[in-house]
């Protein structure tokens, strides 16, 4: 992946309960510093790879591997680097954000009781919540409790962070404070995290593994998944009936078809390559050295996540 180090690796990672398969043959690349959506619906096996990962139960088969360490073996230095967020965050109601994040510091930090101050301010910053870091829990909103348990997470500075369904819960405006932050992370740390919600995925992720009934059925980078099936496509709309545009794309050796569909007084064109970069740098200007070529609308084709996740899903299972 581009060089990057990896951050998680599993290798035919496993989990059977009493004779039921929960996870079966899981094989992960997680590059570091990147956000990786873990999508599926509900009952598909993420929060056991997310328990087996954290080293919370044991694999019955495979191996996964964070940092070099073995989940089973190296757990406690795992655990040391990670940052974690549970599905549904339990806290003290009578305790302040602040003191909850204090409380939790103590656990991973053993600096001086200034420094300690100083990483809760940075922390409640960066979750957006100082105008509430000294008020009860007891009165904060689905949203407020979400952020302040990424920044419970957060708070030791961590190489990665876990989050398990962190917008599950949540309205769409909190849901999209809950990503902001996702990104404003990116730059510090890796974020893996699991959701069955596609829009999310599909607005932060930089790649996406999706799994399901305990199978990984894919595993790329979200603009693959975007691209869907057929390869790579792009979309031309011009005036007129696009003829003169088809046949000078015809015989172009990285132009592999070329699908016209008349509207109006329009055509769009479906122009499917072979080669993105020589695409990218020649396609328009082809089509723009016909004077007669008027073009009106020009982009990289993209299908809905939904629909490459259902076809993924409702496939083959």
């Amino acid at each position: 992946m581009d060089g990057k180090e990896m951050v998680i690796q599993t290798r035919g990672l496993s989990k059977r309960y009493r004779g039921v398969t929960a996870l079966q043959d899981l094989n992960l690349e997680v590059a570091e510093h990147s956000i990786f959506g873990f999508l599926g619906p509900n009952g598909a096996g993420k929060t056991t790879a997310i328990k087996l990962l954290l080293g919370l139960t044991r694999p019955t088969g495979g191996t996964a591997s964070i940092f070099g360490c073995d989940s089973v073996r190296d757990t406690v230095a795992v655990r040391q680097r990670i940052g974690y967020l549970a599905q549904e965050p339990r806290y003290y109601e009578h305790m302040t954000a602040r003191e909850t994040l204090r409380f939790t510091a103590r656990f991973f930090y053993g600096g001086s009781r200034e420094a300690i101050e100083q990483r809760i301010e940075e922390t409640l910053a960066l979750v957006g919540l100082e105008a509430k870091a000294d008020r009860p829990i007891r009165g904060f909103s689905g949203g407020e409790r979400q952020r302040l348990g990424i920044a419970q997470a957060q708070v030791n500075y961590p190489d990665l962070l876990i989050l398990d369904e962190p917008a599950a819960s949540l309205d769409p405006m909190a849901r999209r404070d809950g990503l902001e932050i996702m990104n404003r992370l990116r730059e510090h740390t890796t974020i893996f995290y699991s959701t069955h919600i596609l829009d999310d995925v599909q607005r932060v992720s930089d790649s996406v593994a999706i799994l399901n009934h305990g199978q990984l059925v894919a595993q790329a980078p979200i603009e693959q998944l975007l691209s869907g099936a057929s390869g790579l496509n792009y979309l031309l709309t011009v005036r007129g009936n696009g003829r003169a545009v088809q046949r000078a794309l015809a015989g172009i050796p990285w132009v592999s078809a070329v699908t016209a569909t008349p509207n109006h007084e329009r055509t769009t064109l479906q122009i499917n390559v072979t080669d993105e970069e020589a695409a990218e740098r020649e396609l328009l200007r082809l089509v723009l050295a016909d004077a007669q070529s008027v073009v009106t609308q020009f982009g990289r084709k993209q299908v809905n996540l939904e629909a490459s996740f259902l076809n993924l899903v409702d496939g083959g299972h």
